[in-house]
């Protein structure tokens, strides 16, 4: 026989998990949902449960708690994937307390498959676990009792063409030297993660038998919807970005300021991210608002993404009036644990439901105060994997951030981030003839041409107002610069 057979798999619809578990649960499966108490492993198993069941596949839920089991199910009700509707009709609970006390293995396997036998489920769930592991330590039955007893469960669940979930709580090493690892076919752990003040819930899939799955620990936040994962997903270097016409013919897009436009060689190629780094108070914002607010004229919806400004302190401004008129959308978080794979979610989300061709992030300084502790130490891996996402989305981007002003240095970013964008437009003070003057450059564009000269600039109701002509300072590397008459 030449024929292989074919596994089917059961879409699972928790946000992110199936991309972890590569398409989805195996049919038939026996699989081990582990964790610390607390860890959401409940909560996933119900959520998992009332995805699938149906009229058609029907779900056993076994409880074997330390609490009541009407505790569990008020808590569980509060989700927005319970219903209630399938409850005693395509989802069906049994209390095993009584059975587990007796400390006889056999009688609760005869209870497990009478309540089968009778419901005839295509989903059993036995929670928790670890109950019936603790009877083996403590009870007349041993460890090799209890190895009999968990495979004779999967090879009964197995013939009855069920696929079943057994959730315990036990610390990663415990799990994986546990005698159900010898029968289970997915093992799917979560945890809790402790840095400073902050805490993290990840999930990882430690075994999935016969089919490729996804390494490596992911977050995942439990919301009022059940769990919401974010699989740590490289973009793939082998996938073609959108075509922009970047590299032969660069198509052009205004920036919303004319004259930066000019010193831009027509305006930003559409597609390019860039960078605009200053100071304090130099007009960065206001910048990347006039950037939007072009794109609206141009009949474009544009997305920004704001740490520490709220809408409150946006009111009365140009880009409130953006928001209001639906033109723009607002993406933040007042989270100081926030991770990158939330931030990108949320950006791919926005940008295919709205089609913005334009995003607007203000600031990276901000960003990195709101990352998780853990990410903090590799703001550069984070900005790339947020900018890189946006290229194959196919917009065109605005990044600020805020730097010291020290004109002798030359810095236009921090942590290098300045190699990851495809444009930079710095903007300075210079303190001369008693007044404080702003100056704004391009330092580059990626592959096109662009001017070289330094602009005087204001900041009016208008928005950025840049000077018509260049200027030369005397002394300007020395840090005493003399401003000289602009030049004809």
């Amino acid at each position: 026989m030449s024929d292989k057979v074919t596994v089917g798999r059961l879409t699972t619809s928790v946000p992110g998990l199936d991309i972890l578990l590569g398409g989805g649960l195996s049919e038939f499966s026996f699989n081990l949902i582990a964790g610390a108490p607390g860890s959401g492993k409940t909560t996933l198993a119900h959520q998992i449960m009332f995805s699938l069941a149906s009229p058609q596949r029907k779900a056993l839920f076994f409880t074997v708690l330390g609490e009541p089991p009407l505790k569990m199910l008020r808590y569980q009700q509060q989700y927005s994937f319970y219903d209630l509707d399938k409850v005693g009709v395509s989802v069906r609970y049994v209390n095993l307390g009584e059975d587990l006390r007796s400390g006889n293995f056999a009688g609760v396997l005869e209870r497990i498959m009478r309540e089968v036998e009778a419901f005839s489920p295509s989903l059993v769930f036995v929670d928790s676990f670890r109950s019936v592991v603790q009877t083996a330590k403590d009870g007349n039955e041993g460890v090799a009792d209890l190895q009999h007893f968990i495979q004779e469960l999967g090879t009964r669940m197995t013939s009855w063409e069920a696929t079943t979930f057994l959730i315990g709580e036990y610390m990663h090493a415990e799990a994986e030297a546990n005698p159900i690892m010898t029968v289970a076919d997915g093992l799917l752990y979560l945890s809790q993660h402790q840095e400073q003040n902050s805490v993290l819930r990840k999930i990882r899939i430690v075994k999935m038998r016969g089919q490729e799955h996804l390494s490596g620990s992911h977050i995942f936040r439990i919301t009022d919807d059940g769990l919401r994962i974010y699989p740590r997903v490289l973009p793939l270097i082998t996938e073609e970005y959108p075509d922009t016409g970047i590299d032969k013919h660069p198509v052009r897009i205004s920036t919303g300021t004319p004259q930066l436009d000019e010193l831009l060689n027509g305006g930003l190629p559409r597609g390019h991210a860039l960078l605009v780094v200053g100071p304090t108070g130099a007009g960065k914002t206001i910048l990347g608002t006039g950037f939007l607010a072009e794109g609206v004229k141009q009949g474009e919806k544009g997305v920004a993404v704001f740490f520490e400004k709220t809408t409150s302190r946006l009111r009365n401004s140009v880009l409130s009036e953006l928001v209001s008129s639906g033109n723009v959308f607002i993406v933040g978080s007042r989270l100081l644990d926030l991770t990158v794979e939330e931030l990108i979610d949320d950006l791919i989300d926005v940008v295919r439901r709205t089609g913005a061709k334009r995003v607007l992030i203000d600031s990276l300084s901000e960003f990195g105060l709101y990352l998780a502790p853990e990410f903090r130490s590799d703001i550069r891996s984070a900005v790339f994997r947020v900018l890189d996402t946006l290229a194959k989305l196919g917009v065109s981007v605005v990044v600020t951030i805020g730097l010291e002003d020290r004109f002798t240095d030359l810095r236009f970013s921090q942590a290098d981030i300045s190699f990851l964008t495809d444009a930079i437009v710095a903007m300075r003070y210079v303190e001369t003839e008693g007044r404080l003057v702003k100056l704004l450059s391009v330092v580059k564009v990626r592959g096109s041409a662009h001017s070289r000269e330094l602009r005087e600039y204001e900041i009016t109701d208008r928005g950025i107002e840049i000077g018509p002509r260049p200027v030369e300072f005397e002394g300007l590397l020395s840090g005493r610069p003399s401003m000289r008459k602009p030049t004809r």
